[in-house]
C-alpha cells in the first residue's frame, strides 16, 4: 500500500516523472547540462561530475522540443531550459538535489524560462521556494503531473530571517530534502513562486500539505518575522512556505538547525553518524538514494530513526503551523 505522507514519489508518479526505472531515458529526453546557479551550497556543485547528468548537444527533443517552439514554431534555444542548463530534476539524480536554480527571474512556461514582466503578481499566491521547488525542471515536472501547462512566474528574492535547513524524513525521491528554519538576521537569495489555484493545489500535493499525515504544511509567514523582498520589487507584508512537521536535522547541538549542503554531503554526514541509517540504507550516498527510491516502508523507518536517534530538532517555524480549521484567513 502506498505511502499516504509521500504520496506523489509513489512508484507510479515517480516512473512518469523520470524518477523510477526509466528516469535515464526521462532526463535524456530533457537534455541539457547541469549549470546555472545552484540552490543550498553543495559539494558537489564543484564541479563532481558523478552526480550530474551527461550533457546532451542534440538538446530537447519529443515532447519537450515542442514546448521549446516559440512563435512561428521556431526552436527557443535561447530560452529553453536545456539551453540555460537547466533541464535536469532531482527526481532524475537525488544527488543533484536541490537542482540547479535559474541565475534571474523568469516565467516558466512549458520547457522554456522566458523573461518577466514585474516581480509582484497579486492575482497570484506567493510560495517561498527552498529547495526543488526553486528548480524549473522539478517544478515543471509537478505541474506536468497534475496536467497543468500554465506559466508560473519564478521570482529572485532577498529574505531576511529564514535559512535553508534539513527535513527530518526520507523522501521516496532518493533523497533528504530541505526545510525552512527560523534564522533572525540571516539574509538569502531564494526563490518566490507566484502561484495560480491549480499550480497550488499541485504543488501542495507534491508536499503532501494536502494530507493529514503528509511530510510539510503550508503555512503564512508573516513580515517582519520573514522579510521577502523581489528583485526589483517592494517588500511584501508575508509568503507561504512550506514547513517539515517531523522538524528538522540539527547540527550536532539540539535547538540547533543543520544548513543543508547539498546531498551528498548531507547523506555522506548522515551515514557517518548513525550506524542504523547505514544498516538501512547502505555505506554510501549512491547506496542510499538508490534504496530509498526502492522501498516507501524503508524511507518510513529512515525517518522514525532520525528522530530516535536524537538527530531531529524543530524549525523555529512550528507557532506559524496552521489550525485545523484555521489560518488566520490567509488561504488563497
Amino acid at each position: 500500500m502506498a505511502d499516504p505522507t509521500d504520496r506523489n514519489h509513489s512508484p507510479s508518479r515517480v516512473a512518469r516523472r523520470g524518477c523510477g526505472p526509466g528516469a535515464g531515458r526521462a532526463a535524456r529526453r530533457r537534455g541539457g547540462a547541469a549549470a546555472g546557479v545552484d540552490g543550498p551550497p553543495r559539494e558537489e556543485a564543484a564541479g563532481d561530475c558523478r552526480d550530474r547528468p551527461p550533457a546532451n548537444p542534440s538538446g530537447p527533443s519529443g515532447a519537450a522540443d515542442e514546448r521549446a517552439r516559440g512563435p512561428g514554431g521556431a526552436v527557443d534555444g535561447g530560452r529553453a531550459l536545456a539551453a540555460l542548463g537547466l533541464a535536469y530534476a532531482p527526481y532524475d539524480n537525488p544527488l543533484m538535489y536541490p537542482g540547479v536554480w535559474p541565475r534571474e527571474s523568469g516565467l516558466l512556461v512549458g520547457d522554456r524560462l522566458l523573461p518577466l514582466d514585474r516581480p509582484v503578481h497579486d492575482d497570484r499566491v506567493p510560495v517561498l521556494a527552498v529547495g526543488s521547488n526553486a528548480c524549473p525542471a522539478q517544478l515543471r515536472l509537478k505541474l506536468d503531473a497534475a496536467g497543468l501547462a500554465t506559466p508560473v512566474p519564478m521570482v529572485r528574492c532577498r529574505v531576511r530571517g529564514v535559512e535553508v535547513g534539513v527535513s527530518a524524513h526520507v523522501s521516496r525521491a532518493g533523497y533528504v530534502a530541505a526545510a525552512p528554519v527560523r534564522a533572525p538576521g540571516v539574509v538569502r537569495e531564494l526563490f518566490l513562486l507566484w502561484l495560480d489555484a491549480g499550480q497550488l493545489a499541485a504543488v501542495d500535493a507534491g508536499e503532501g500539505a494536502d494530507l493529514p499525515r503528509g511530510n510539510y504544511r503550508r503555512v503564512w509567514l508573516p513580515a517582519p518575522d520573514v522579510e521577502v523582498e523581489p528583485e526589483g520589487g517592494a517588500a511584501l507584508p508575508g509568503v507561504f512556505g512550506y514547513v517539515d512537521r517531523h522538524g528538522v536535522v540539527h547540527d550536532g547541538t539540539p535547538g540547533s538547525p543543520r544548513r543543508h549542503p547539498g546531498q551528498r554531503a548531507l547523506l555522506t554526514e548522515l551515514l557517518l553518524r548513525s550506524a542504523r541509517l547505514r544498516a538501512l540504507f547502505g555505506d554510501t550516498p549512491e547506496e542510499f538514494c538508490a534504496r530509498a527510491r526502492a522501498d516507501a516502508a524503508l524511507c518510513a523507518r529512515g525517518t522514525r530513526v532520525l528522530a530516535e536517534e536524537g538527530l531531529v530538532t524543530g524549525s523555529g517555524l512550528e507557532r506559524y503551523l496552521r489550525v485545523e480549521g484555521a489560518d488566520g484567513g490567509r488561504s488563497p
